[in-house]
């Protein structure tokens, strides 16, 4: 991996932090209501009620599947795997089917705790089956990754079929951030303590990826630390889930960006994984309000098309580094 001289370093973070504020304020300005039409107390309650809430939704969501993006390709010593890959986004969404069918009258929050030991399952069951894969074979496990997510989703959407809640399933589905009101967001603010939290243990993350026998040889409690890793993964993707949907790619993509800048120190390139990941899905939620103005085109939508097409562009340039 070749890690670009610091002078450009510095002038590429100036240049990340600068054009993230401007997608901030961006997301501030644009929306169906023109504001500089309206009286001022209309236009300081849109901005307090809705343009606000939306934008720190949309941060603390691309910043926590990030960091969550990152803390599963260091557990499972991959640069191809992420949450939506390694099916917890969909074991997630599976707790949430399974939480409405057993528990109809469960709040948000406590369908979140359903969603979220479905996703820890989900996630440590892939872990586990990977570790079957030859590791000479990297691009096995986001493959395999595939299949498993792939099976997962299809199981949920079976049995929201069968319960004739397939329109239901689909609002967790795909990504959406136009449903985000005050009152509706705030439980994504523990993303921004895990993020913390992740950024406190980096070291020790960075550890846990030498693998197994290194880890308690550096006397690293090693089962401990994987178990706090994916239960921080699951937390950050159950949360996504429940409050604005399935987001693909971002654990994917952004880790990945960041270490060609960063490199492999976890703890220096962790604050800029978590400013990549809030800058990308800030950015393709501006994009996607835009495209079709005065509609809107769900997040889910734009970062699968951006996405996908980053993340080709990721493997084509391993590929060709060999």
């Amino acid at each position: 991996m070749t890690i670009l001289p610091a002078v450009s370093v510095r002038a590429a973070a100036l240049g990340t932090v600068l054009f993230f504020a401007a997608l901030c304020a961006a997301s501030l300005s644009v929306g169906v209501s023109d504001l500089s039409t309206v009286d001022g107390t209309e236009a300081l309650d849109t901005l307090l009620i809705s343009r606000l809430p939306r934008t720190l939704a949309v941060i603390l969501v691309g910043a926590g599947l990030a960091i969550a993006g990152l803390i599963m390709q260091t557990l499972a010593r991959n640069r191809f795997v992420d949450p939506g890959i390694g099916g917890t986004e969909q074991s997630a969404a599976f707790g949430i089917l399974l939480a409405t069918l057993v528990w109809p009258a469960a709040s948000i929050l406590e369908k979140m705790v359903v969603a979220t030991l479905t996703a820890l399952a989900g996630t440590a069951a892939f872990l586990l089956l990977v570790r079957r894969l030859p590791p000479t074979q990297p691009y096995l496990m986001p493959l395999f990754g595939l299949i498993y997510g792939g099976v997962i989703s299809a199981g949920v959407t079976f049995i929201a079929w069968q319960m004739d809640l397939l329109q239901y399933l689909d609002i967790w589905m795909n990504g959406d951030f136009s449903g985000v009101l005050r009152g509706r967001y705030e439980l994504l603010w523990l993303a921004a303590l895990l993020v913390a939290l992740a950024w406190w243990f980096a070291d020790a993350l960075t550890i846990a990826s030498l693998g197994k026998d290194a880890s308690l040889g550096l006397g690293l409690d090693y089962e401990r630390m994987v178990q706090a890793g994916l239960a921080a993964v699951a937390l950050l993707s159950a949360m996504t889930v429940v409050v604005v949907g399935m987001i693909p790619f971002v654990g994917l993509i952004v880790p990945n960006l960041v270490s060609r800048l960063r490199g492999d120190n976890l703890r220096g390139s962790l604050p800029w994984v978590a400013l990549g990941g809030a800058g990308l899905t800030l950015g393709c939620d501006v994009l996607g309000r835009l495209l079709r103005y005065p509609y809107e085109i769900p997040i889910g939508t734009i970062l699968g098309t951006v996405g996908a097409a980053l993340a080709l562009w990721l493997l084509a340039e391993r590929h060709e580094r060999g």
